[in-house]
């Protein structure tokens, strides 16, 4: 039976004009006449029975059918894409891995350990996309995730890497040639806020038995790498976690100024989906990856 699939050089010119908005710098990305162009849309719209386009005058937009229809195009466009690319690497050997990582995990820790699986898996190329919340699989290309969190994902098996300890650090520059301050001195200074983890500070001072401190101050950054910057540059005192300074602190560049630190309630996870359990490329990096965790976690008790 043959099926109700629009040719493939319909879907592009489809995609393509509903990200210009326009036929004419459709045609001009193609390479077509806008003649071309417009015919290939009608005929989609033809086929479906639905209009795609808004043509008022000289202007063009798209409908709301027009609006879902493009982002589904578009996805299975870029999965089909990702696919051949994989193909024509491979050759039909080995794979290709959809990772979707949070992303100061990815540059911090998983980044500069990836030569090691490349070198023992050179047929499986990883492709690495930052994710910092959580997604439904059915949703996306991707293979597997690691999350930060809790162990629960509907629908997806969690594995559990390690946990989190989270220590202050700043630059040298700060203390003034002191070796380390105090809790209390350190309410002083500027505290350097990161967005998704605005209690980090208030817990830490907790800890500390300090609870009359505004820990809530200080500038807010997005990303944990914004914070190391921010410490790096003398900006304050960020709480960040220890894996993520590890190079810094040895290089003289931050240091910890307080030894207290706080330990994560939670912990990092490679989840994916329970159907996928037999994927041998992803078997492949999840071992691995289980085998680094481990071995990170044997070097920090």
């Amino acid at each position: 039976m043959r099926r109700k699939i629009p040719a493939i050089e319909t879907l592009v010119a489809f995609e393509t004009a509903a990200r210009h908005q326009s036929f004419t710098r459709a045609a001009d990305e193609l390479a077509l006449t806008q003649s071309a162009v417009c015919r290939q849309i009608a005929s989609l719209e033809g086929m479906l029975g639905v209009l795609l386009f808004n043509r008022i005058k000289k202007r063009l937009s798209l409908t709301d059918a027009g609006q879902l229809y493009a982002k589904q195009v578009r996805e299975h466009l870029a999965r089909l894409e990702r696919d051949t690319l994989a193909m024509m690497a491979h050759q039909g050997a080995g794979g290709v891995l959809e990772l979707a990582v949070i992303p100061t995990f990815a540059t911090r820790w998983l980044i500069p350990r990836l030569a090691d699986f490349n070198a023992a898996r050179a047929d499986i190329t990883l492709n690495l996309t930052t994710r910092a919340e959580p997604f439904l699989f059915t949703d996306t290309p991707f293979d597997a995730a690691i999350h930060f969190g809790e162990p629960v994902w509907p629908g997806a098996v969690a594995e559990y890497l390690f946990g989190e300890e989270m220590v202050p650090i700043c630059s040298p520059r700060l203390l003034g040639g002191r070796a380390a301050i105090d809790a209390g001195e350190l309410a002083g200074f500027t505290l350097l806020q990161q967005s998704s983890r605005p209690e980090a500070w208030r817990q830490w001072f907790n800890a500390a038995q300090l609870r009359d401190v505004n820990a809530m101050k200080g500038p807010r950054y997005e990303l944990f790498s914004m914070l190391v910057e921010a410490a790096r540059a003398g900006l304050g005192v960020a709480l960040v976690p220890r894996f993520f300074v590890s190079n810094e602190i040895a290089a003289g560049e931050l240091v910890i100024p307080c030894a207290r630190a706080l330990q994560s309630a939670h912990g990092y996870y490679l989840v994916y989906p329970e159907s996928k359990q037999g994927s041998a490329v992803l078997q492949a990096f999840r071992e691995w990856l289980l085998r680094k965790a481990a071995e990170y976690r044997g070097s920090t008790e």
